[in-house]
């Protein structure tokens, strides 16, 4: 009799990374993290050009985790989780933004007086 609970393997691998796949997202992930490491750690740019490249490594790093870990990608089954990513995203951009603008303007208006 056969197991209710086995899996296709072959099916089911296709929808993972493979070890190679994640070998390199990790290999990403330490170097896009220990450059701006460096660059805080030995000051040897102005501080907001190491800001600015620190936060576009950011950036760069959490699309490598998209891609090599989530595994997002613009294939016909991905499009659902990419649009919901996408409108979180958005949403979270909004929140963030406008609370510091509503914060800034209040602080504005707060020192004019």
């Amino acid at each position: 009799m056969a197991n209710a609970h086995s899996h296709d393997h072959d099916s089911h691998d296709e929808s993972h990374g493979s070890v190679k796949s994640y070998a390199i997202g990790f290999i990403l992930s330490v170097i896009l993290t220990l450059i701006p490491f460096g660059l805080v750690m030995y000051p040897t740019l102005p501080k907001s050009i190491t800001l600015m490249i620190v936060l576009a490594f950011a950036v760069i790093q959490v699309l490598v985790h998209l891609v090599y870990f989530l595994h997002l990608d613009r294939s016909k089954e991905q499009r659902d989780n990419v649009i919901a990513f996408v409108f979180a995203g958005l949403v979270i951009l909004l929140l963030v933004g406008l609370s510091i603008w509503i914060m800034f303007s209040i602080h504005t208006f707060m020192m004019a007086k």
